[in-house]
């Protein structure tokens, strides 16, 4: 069997929506930069996406720059900003378990002349607010705080934040990556400056998301040599991306309540099995304050690379972490920062649930896995 949890890295794509991008794979091809007819035609389409994604997100449709994914999005808003507010101060605040595009970014800058410190956590993966507090100065430009964890899924009260930040007088920026569909998003009334979205995290493709940039707000352009989003990312635009992009976001939240109910109950399943069968299991963060397709979990006394590898020969598919560091075995940063010792970073796995899987599935997994963590521990040298 062949049983996919890794959902948290990237997901599938809905048939629906590569049926929504496929008339501009094919026929309506043009670009839609140029001035003839079937580019304006498409540019009028571009226009309607951009207008529909921000009333989904509620924000300003001008504030929507289309991009290559959240990555790409990060380091534009992050580089961009402060290069741009340089009259305004050198120092950024970004918290310690945020995804490596914010992360090793802000850690870039500091080779410019920036300032960087780091936001502690809680044991749950809670930003601490009065760390954030006592860190914010006169010249903190930006600060940079994810909305939900990529590697354990726990969930920041950006409202509280915003208003934090904003009381200093310092723009908010968020990477909502994780956030589609399990957080209800409203940039304006949240009180999000800067935010990034990739497709391919709720269904959509891959190749595409999105920066936010509210209006009034200055920031240098990361890819130059074109007019495209009002210069501040030059390219031509990959239509059917945002097409598929648009489409991955409207059905995400019209279809939002079965969904985490389908995920959450599945995920409840899966956590009692594991924690019934499988002594000596410890879930990493809280599970209240977590999206509801996450499970991050420390076995102990066992490498997690030695997990994985036995559980892809057997056709299921997980993680231990961030796929942005995948091939990175130092231990887990974000591990570190909520908390866990030395010989406990890499004895993780990340399960991370979605819209095609089933209760089947989860029995399958559980049923090799209490197989593979037995043998494991047997010649494991620490007991």
């Amino acid at each position: 069997m062949n049983v996919y949890l890794d959902n948290a890295a990237t997901t599938k794509l809905d048939p629906r929506i590569l049926k929504a991008m496929m008339p501009y794979l094919s026929d309506k091809y043009g670009n839609a930069s140029s001035i003839h007819s079937l580019g304006q035609q498409n540019n009028l389409v571009l226009e309607r996406a951009r207008g529909e994604i921000a009333g989904i997100l509620g924000g300003e449709a001008n504030g929507i720059i289309f991009t290559s994914g959240a990555s790409e999005a990060n380091n534009f808003i992050i580089r961009g900003l402060m290069r741009a507010n340089r009259q305004k101060g050198k120092h950024l605040i970004v918290s310690a378990i945020e995804h490596p595009s914010v992360y090793q970014t802000a850690k870039l800058l500091v080779l410019e002349g920036y300032e960087i410190d780091f936001a502690p956590v809680t044991a749950d993966g809670s930003v601490d607010l009065v760390a954030l507090k006592r860190l914010l100065r006169s010249d903190t430009v930006l600060v940079s705080i994810m909305a939900v964890n990529n590697e354990i899924g726990s969930i920041q009260d950006l409202s509280v934040i915003s208003k934090i930040v904003h009381k200093n007088g310092s723009y908010f920026h968020s990477d909502l990556v994780q956030a589609v569909p399990y957080l209800k998003i409203n940039l304006q009334k949240i009180g999000i400056d800067l935010a990034s979205l990739s497709a391919h995290k709720f269904y959509g493709p891959k190749g595409v998301g999105l920066a936010y940039v509210r209006s009034g707000i200055k920031i240098d352009p990361l890819i130059s040599g074109g007019e495209q989003e009002n210069g501040l990312r030059a390219g031509t635009y990959n239509l059917p991306g945002i097409i598929g992009l648009t489409e991955a976001l409207r059905i995400a939240y019209a279809e939002r309540a079965s969904y985490l109910r389908q995920v959450k109950t599945l995920r409840g399943y899966f956590w009692q099995r594991l924690k019934t069968e499988i002594p000596g299991l410890k879930l990493n963060g809280s599970l209240k304050k977590r999206v509801e397709n996450n499970l991050n979990v420390r076995f102990g006394r066992i490498e997690g690379e030695a997990v994985l590898m036995d559980l892809s020969m057997h056709g299921i598919q997980v993680s231990t972490g961030s796929a942005c560091s995948a091939h990175n075995l130092k231990g887990s940063y974000v591990l570190s920062a909520i908390g866990l010792a030395d010989y406990d970073l890499n004895s993780n796995i990340r399960f991370s649930l979605g819209r095609f899987n089933t209760k089947k599935e989860i029995d399958y997994t559980i049923s090799v896995l209490k197989k593979t963590v037995a043998r494991l521990r047997a010649f494991s040298p620490v007991k």
